[in-house]
């Protein structure tokens, strides 16, 4: 039985390959008009993605430039920074404590009232301000707690006025700093009820709120605590002249006992009173900014 190779070999030797010259030229002419159209569909096709591509291109930046892609890109690598910063500050023993005892306190630009007494907000308040000074700071990879405990409803839910608020808060800093062994520094954060004129200024054509360090001297830890107010006021006015308010020390009467400010439960504790009734949300929150910056310096050469 013939293979398929006998076979092959059978037909070459009966049939030999001598083609005529009309055939190998036909052949010839129709391979190369394949080819050509072969070529033309390749070039098509590659003009095609050239002309896609180049699209594309123009469409990316166009919304690159045009169209707030710039910032939506530089804010998705923001976040993507601060998430993986913030995921390794949070890996570290809180230093800070930020909390608010009057956390109700408010703006004249976020109230609809004109009367410093009734400037008060249970949301657009001073807590905001604390939030952005633990953000702040751990965007200088100092790690904050920040306490957002309504201390003002606290107060009204147990019928307590206003004279009562820093036992209310003294109960907010005993449980965070049982809890934090860690905490080096504890800010209580406020807004004075002084005129804009007393507490803002401008440095460099932008508006900043006025920070005064208040101390109480009835505290156990008033020396040490006015130590720190005084180098923490002295740093911040080398930096940005005129920002700070300077150190203002409360004092008993002889009629009316100086509280504490919870200032005797641990050293190295503060009332920050950022600006004042008439300053905005910005301003503060540029004031604690670089506020921040000094007491990062400080945290980090302890």
């Amino acid at each position: 039985m013939l293979t398929n190779k006998n076979l092959f070999e059978l037909i070459k030797d009966t049939y030999p390959l001598n083609p005529s010259a009309s055939f190998v030229s036909a052949t010839e002419n129709k391979l190369r008009q394949s080819a050509r159209k072969l070529n033309r569909k390749r070039k098509i096709k590659q003009f095609s993605f050239t002309t896609s591509g180049l699209a594309l291109f123009v469409l990316a930046v166009s919304w690159f430039f045009f169209f707030s892609g710039k910032e939506v890109i530089t804010n998705h690598l923001s976040s993507f920074g601060e998430g993986r910063q913030s995921s390794t500050v949070n890996e570290q023993e809180p230093s800070v404590l930020i909390y608010q005892t009057h956390n109700q306190e408010s703006f004249f630009s976020e109230t609809d009232t004109k009367e410093p007494g009734k400037a008060w907000h249970e949301t657009k308040n001073i807590t905001l301000v604390g939030n952005r000074m633990s953000q702040a700071l751990k965007e200088r990879n100092i790690n904050a707690i920040h306490d957002k405990s309504d201390v003002m409803e606290n107060m009204k839910q147990r019928g307590l006025t206003i004279a009562h608020s820093y036992e209310v808060s003294r109960e907010v800093v005993k449980k965070a700093l049982e809890n934090n062994s860690s905490i080096k520094l504890a800010l209580d954060i406020h807004r004075d009820s002084g005129r804009r004129k007393y507490t803002t200024i401008n440095l460099k054509g932008t508006e900043y709120a006025r920070i005064g360090f208040v101390v109480s001297d009835s505290s156990g830890n008033y020396e040490e605590n006015k130590k720190l107010a005084e180098h923490l006021q002295s740093k911040i006015e080398k930096k940005y002249p005129g920002l700070s308010r300077g150190v203002i020390v409360k004092s008993s009467s002889n009629d009316n006992e100086q509280s504490t400010y919870n200032q005797d439960l641990l050293k190295s504790s503060l009332i920050l009173e950022v600006g004042g009734v008439e300053n905005t949300l910005e301003e503060e929150y540029r004031t604690v900014d670089v506020f921040a910056n000094v007491v990062a310096d400080y945290l980090n050469s302890k």
